[in-house]
């Protein structure tokens, strides 16, 4: 598992719109890395949803916000074009960041155990280095609790 002060995993992948996303290229700026298990549902739509509603304050203080799950480009553009989502979505098919991350793993409900997405969020520096880690998120504050963080 990372921990706070360990430097970011590199990544390259696509987003919504098939454009490549390399987090190497975002050096020099604060990037909010966050990991939601589904497109379109209601608990991630509600994360979504609120880093849509304080993005103005994220982009003032010059912070990229990224959503990264396992679906597909063309699932991230229909999500991100129903709920007017001003960020970008990454698509990770091969879970390959979230595995990266330490965030693809086992996971109950219902009775049911299976594999999927914990619902985790990185504050990564200008350096590269993680600043902050969330995890058990709660999807309808979680986006007032990360600028909070920003702000030490």
């Amino acid at each position: 598992m990372l921990k706070e002060g360990s430097t970011a995993p590199a990544f390259k992948t696509k987003d919504g719109n098939g454009d490549t996303v390399n987090l190497k290229d975002l050096r020099g700026q604060k990037v909010v890395l966050y990991f939601y298990p589904k497109d379109d549902t209601p608990g991630c739509t509600k994360e979504a949803c609120s880093f849509r509603d304080a993005f103005s304050k994220f982009k003032k203080k010059g912070i990229a916000v990224l959503g990264v799950s396992p679906d597909s480009e063309a699932s991230h553009k229909k999500f991100a074009t129903k709920y007017s989502l001003p960020f970008t979505l990454l698509a990770d098919p091969d879970r390959e960041i979230a595995e990266a991350y330490g965030v693809w793993g086992e996971k109950k409900f219902m009775g049911r155990t299976y594999m999927g997405v914990h619902r985790t969020t990185f504050l990564i520096d200008e350096k590269g280095k993680i600043k902050k880690i969330f995890e058990k998120v709660k999807p309808e504050d979680h986006a007032s609790e990360v600028l909070e963080a920003f702000a030490d």
